[in-house]
């Protein structure tokens, strides 16, 4: 786990203090020479799995969060000045009081500020109702499924936009963190379908009307996300977690390996090296042909997208007033995704 310290001895290519140490190298460096190495190794994902090539319009998903903001600024500085490729920016509102609007106002200011088109498409607005309509709905026993729904519909609000802004790429802020939580919970839910639609280039496939989603930060680790962006001034919404986020078992699988990268600094990487060792076997298992879902025509690996299916769950539950769920009603010992990072941060928005 990276840490930012003003007392690390010095930098390793220079005699100045060094900001930052990296324990799996280890590494020392300062803000400007670690700013260098993260730099140059978002280059290296870039070239060597070709994720953006001459001439392409790249959409950035963008959540306002530290993860998307630098990807932003990475992608708009290596790219977005050049006339033969474009890079915007779109951002999908859930629909979560007192959360998501302070976010939104930092990913407008810097698209502002930085002559970046900037698109918002809401949940309430295509699919009828909000993230938090959704978990009104919902009892206490079905609550888990909040990051389900979530996922799913920003998943199909990026998808559709990028295709009517007509990009070829759809960059996300998945960073190294995020991938090893996915492999684990695809290996441990014996999901090899999952699993291999992982990678730099998230899907594996190309299909009609699917924009193909690409992980620039693909190799960072997320304590070094929070570091460039820092001592970069990339302003981003870090103040609390999404109030849904206690929900997600994707906090216990992070707690765990974030234990073992600080037991085992390089643990986060050997966990990627050996995903791309299996890759190839995984792409020899049948995979289920691409479809168009039956009720959308979106693209599909079943005759029903997964949104279709999350909406139709919600039809069932219309004027089912029982038992509502409420953020309030967080249970005791709840592992949010702040705690499951090592952070001190209310789950709560403040006021």
């Amino acid at each position: 786990m990276a840490q930012v310290s003003p007392d690390e001895g010095k930098c390793n290519k220079c005699p100045k203090d060094a900001k930052i140490t990296l324990p799996y190298g280890p590494h020392k460096y300062c803000a400007e020479h670690f700013s260098e190495f993260f730099q140059s190794r978002v280059r290296k994902t870039i070239r060597m799995n070709r994720l953006v090539k001459y001439g392409e319009k790249i959409a950035v998903g963008v959540s306002g969060g530290k993860d998307s903001m630098v990807t932003l600024h990475l992608l708009s500085s290596i790219f977005g000045k050049s006339a033969m490729n474009k890079i915007e920016a779109i951002m999908v509102d859930e629909g979560i009081e007192g959360y998501r609007q302070k976010a939104i106002d930092i990913a407008a200011n810097y698209c502002r500020a930085n002559a970046i088109p900037f698109h918002i498409v809401k949940v309430k607005d295509a699919f009828g109702t909000s993230m938090d309509g959704v978990m009104a709905k919902f009892s206490k026993k079905e609550a888990g499924s909040a990051c389900s729904f979530c996922g799913v519909f920003r998943r199909q609000l990026l998808n559709s936009k990028a295709l009517e802004i007509k990009a070829d790429k759809l960059a996300t802020g998945h960073n190294l963190d995020d991938e090893c939580q996915s492999i684990a919970m695809s290996l441990f839910g014996n999901d090899l379908a999952r699993l291999s639609r992982l990678g730099e280039i998230a899907g594996g496939r190309k299909a009609k009307g699917f924009v193909p989603r690409i992980k620039p930060l693909y190799e960072i680790p997320e304590k070094e996300i929070i570091a460039y962006a820092l001592f970069n001034g990339i302003g981003f919404y870090g103040d609390e977690c999404c109030p849904y986020s206690w929900m997600a078992k994707r906090n216990q699988y992070r707690k765990a390996l974030n234990g073992l990268e600080d037991s085992m600094p390089g643990t986060k990487f050997s966990i990627l090296a050996s995903f791309r060792s299996l890759k190839p076997l995984l792409a020899k298992a049948k995979a289920k042909p691409i479809e168009e879902c039956s009720l959308c025509g979106s693209p599909s690996n079943s005759s029903i997208c997964a949104t279709c299916r999350q909406l139709g769950k919600i039809a069932k539950l219309q004027g089912n007033d029982s038992a509502k769920q409420t953020i309030d009603e967080i249970p005791k010992g709840a592992l949010g995704c702040a705690v499951s990072k090592g952070v001190k941060q209310p789950l709560l928005p403040k006021g």
